[in-house]
This record gives C-alpha cells, structure tokens and sequence, in this order.
C-alpha cells in the first residue's frame, strides 16, 4: 500500500520548504548588508515510483527536493556616504582582498574599505585591499600588491621655469644710463627706486623646496627698447664662479644680480619684436661692474632663454629656468609672441600674470580614488600624486564561487580562476567613489516568496494528518 510512501512524499516537502524559508529568511536578514548579493532557489522532483494500472505501468512521484541554490549578481542600487575610501563596482567584478599574514586572497563586492593604522586599505576584517603600484605618470608597475600607505610626504621640486608678463608703460622715460651697473648687491638696498621704471617679483623653490624671490626691473631705454635685468635677494646668492683674487660673488655688488637683457618692441603695435638676455657669469672683480662677463644665452628646445641661479652652493646645485615673457624664437631666429605676451602700451606698468613652476615638501592631507580606480594623494603643497590603482576581478562562473562569511567570497574549481584587470576594461565594471553598494535583496518579492512557500508547507503538513487519518482507517479494519 502506498500510503507509508506519502507521509514520506509530505515529508519530503515540508522538509524543502523549511529549506525554502530558510533561504528567504537569509535574503531579508541581509537587505541592509553592503553589497550583498541574495540567492534564490529551484525545486525538483524525486525518483519516481513505477505502478501498474489498467493501461500497463505508470510513474508516480516520491515528493521533492531542492534542486539548485544560486546567488542573484544583480547591481544594487548605490549609497552616497562621502567617506572617499567607500567605493561600490558599477558593473561586474569583485574586489580583491588578501588575507592579513597569508596569501589567501578572496573577493567582494562591498567596498566598505579604510586606512589602518599601518597604512594599509583594509575592509572591517582587515583584510586588505589589493592593486598596482603606479610611477610618477600613473602607469601600473609590477603585479598586484597590497594597497599601502608607506610615504606620507610629497618631495620638493625645484623651478625650471618663470613666467612673467606685463605692460611697460610706452610714455616712460629712462631712468639710469645702465640698469645693471646700478645694480649694488653689497649694499643694504641693492638698487634704488630712481634707477628703474618698474618691478615684479615672482616666487621659485630650490631642489630642497626653500623659496627664494626672483626680481625683475625694468628700465626705459632708447625709442621702443626696454633694458631689464634679472635678481635674487643678495644674502641668498650661494654662485659659486671666483673672481680673480678667489672671490665669490656673495657679499659683492654682483651678488644677486643673475642675468640682464633687452626688449624691444614694435613703435606702433607695441608688441615683442626682439628680445635678448645675456648672464653673469665670471669677474675679473666682482666688486667691479666693468669686469663682469655676461654670456649670451642660446634659447632652448621650447625657443626660451634660460638664467642661472644658485640658492645652496654646493657642486651640481645651479638652476638653469626658463624665462618666458609671452615670446619665444620660432627656430629661425625671429621671435613669435603668444596670445598672452608682455606689451608697451600707454598706460601704467602692471604684471597681467606671472607664474613660476616648482614646488616645496607636502605633507598627505587625504586621498580621493576615480572611476579608473586610481587612488590619488592629496598633499598640503597642491600637488595630487597617484599612489595605487584599486584591482578588480571577474570568473568565468560566478556561481561556482563560496561564500565565506563577512561579505567574502572564496574562488574554487567551479568558478575557475580569478581574471584580475583594471576597472572599466575586459568587461569589468568602473569604481564609484564616496558610495557603497547595497544589497540586491528586493523586500517585495521575498514577501510573496514566503507566503507561497507558507502556504505550500501548510499544503504539506496537511498530507501528513490526512494520511496518519487513512492508516489509522486502515487500523481499525480488525476490531
């Protein structure tokens, strides 16, 4: 008799459906989990029982079980947090974690990272975060690696070029017969107001990253030529260059005074025609302006002229800048001003805009990570250096993948191995910074999972009783 097999067949169902619940009630318990991912079910049929019937033999089924679990890699919607070190995948992929003290590296989709006290991306576990290094010019170096803080100062850098423009004022007149012979670096004002027209000064750093003010005067010469000359303050002149009795030029009237040149402009356009600088360079006594050697300089491969200072004195400690006054030789010889150029028109002299490159040391302030995963310092000095690039990771098989607990994935024979990229390539999703990515569960859709499955159970428990009743008829037929 078959009735023994349907309490097992009831059996088998309730037993599915508790299963079923189970896996409902996992899904709702994570809704507010960062990047969870919930998984849905399959039933199936069991083997089934071949009877005899009055057209031959026939198959009834033994009750059911479940037939598949799988997790649902949907994209889950994105919240903004603000914190730069939260970061959610916009597509496919995982992050990659690796296990404090192992090489055991497992994955996730929730991006809820920080800064540990060693420098080291980690997420609320402490395992931590793995990407590339990058050179100075963001490109990727090595292979992947853990994503740490080991630097937390930018290094200086030192000025090689100053840009400065202005506006002579046409209706000057000369003030000094040489701009440079008034020029007096031993005395407590190396050159008096009298003795040019005007002035503007602009900040350069040196290799240690000191700043040191560069002066420009200038002067009105004959017609439409402007004589100008370059200068530092005095007591930071380190040249090394001796004169005939083994002088520096420190403490001398050359001290400070770095190049000198002309500008002359067209009478009617007011514009560059010609420009020269010559520097300073040796002295039969630099106590005396009549025994200077001034060098003509040679423009550049990008057409500037270049002078020379020296702020420490030591053997290889000379800075060659660049001085662009909106002019630059074309390569012919003639010069081709920019859109922005120095002028001689009549009105006051005033820098339009000056400019130097260079930098002192930064201390790191904060990090910001873009949508290619390029974590970037933030430095106290403006500069904004790349530092890491975050790696993501796809499988051929998602759902061969284990999960481990704490938000982790674990890869196995069925997922194969890890495929590591940048984000945003081969099929891998971009980061979203300042947001974490929520959980996938859809409450909804859960609800009506667990009353089907409810109803289904009760349906179940139901074939339990009726049959229990059947057996107990069946019991009773010898009294």
């Amino acid at each position: 008799m078959a009735l023994s097999s349907a309490l097992f067949s009831g059996i088998s169902g309730l037993s599915t459906l508790g299963n079923a619940m189970q896996i409902i009630g996992d899904n709702i318990a994570n809704v507010n989990t960062v990047g969870f991912k919930g998984s849905t079910f399959t039933f199936q049929d069991l083997l089934s029982q071949s009877i005899s019937t009055q057209s031959g033999t026939a198959q009834v089924g033994r009750g059911t079980a479940m037939g598949d679990i799988a997790a649902s890699f949907e994209q889950g919607s994105f919240e903004s947090t603000g914190n730069t070190t939260d970061l959610a995948i916009g597509g496919a992929g995982f992050f990659v974690l690796r296990e404090s003290g192992t090489q055991n590296n497992f994955y996730t989709r929730a991006g809820n990272f920080r800064f540990n006290k060693d420098g080291y991306l980690v997420n609320p576990e402490g395992y931590i975060v793995q990407g590339w290094e990058l050179d100075e010019n963001g490109e990727d170096t090595g292979s992947v690696t853990d994503i740490v803080l080991d630097s937390f100062t930018s290094p200086p850098e030192e000025s090689s070029r100053i840009t400065v423009i202005t506006n002579l004022d046409s209706d000057s007149s000369s003030q000094t017969a040489s701009l440079s012979g008034a020029w007096d670096g031993s005395a407590s004002s190396p050159i008096d107001s009298d003795n040019y027209v005007y002035q503007t000064t602009v900040k350069v750093y040196d290799s240690l990253g000191s700043t040191h003010d560069i002066t420009v005067y200038y002067d009105k010469g004959s017609g439409s030529t402007w004589e100008y000359i370059i200068t530092s303050d005095p007591s930071e002149d380190a040249r090394t260059e001796t004169d005939g009795s083994g002088n520096t030029p420190a403490g001398t009237a050359a001290a400070g005074l770095l190049a000198r040149g002309t500008i002359t402009f067209n009478s009617s356009s007011g514009q560059i025609s010609d420009l020269t600088l010559y520097n300073l360079t040796d002295a039969t006594d630099w106590d005396d302006s009549t025994t200077y050697t001034w060098t003509a300089a040679s423009t550049n491969s990008n057409g500037y002229y270049e002078f020379v200072a020296d702020f420490l004195g030591g053997s290889s400690t000379s800075m060659n800048i660049e001085f662009n006054i909106g002019t630059k030789d074309d390569g012919t010889g003639s010069f081709v001003n920019d859109s922005l150029t120095t002028t001689q028109f009549a009105s006051a002299s005033t820098t339009t805009f000056q400019s130097a490159n260079g930098y002192g040391a930064g201390d790191l302030q904060g990090v910001d990570v873009d949508v290619d995963g390029v974590v970037t310092g933030v430095y106290s000095n403006g500069q904004l250096i790349p530092l890491f690039r975050v790696a993501l990771a796809k499988f051929q098989n998602n759902q061969g993948l284990r999960k481990v607990g704490g938000n982790l994935y674990r890869a196995t024979r069925e997922s194969g191995d890890a495929i590591t990229n940048r984000p945003g390539t081969n099929g891998l999703g971009s980061i979203a910074p300042n947001s974490l990515e929520q959980s996938n569960v859809d409450i909804a859709n859960e609800f009506v999972k667990m009353i089907t499955t409810q109803r289904g159970f009760q349906a179940n428990s139901k074939i339990i009783t009726v049959t229990d009743q059947m057996l107990a008829e069946l019991i009773n037929l010898k009294r």
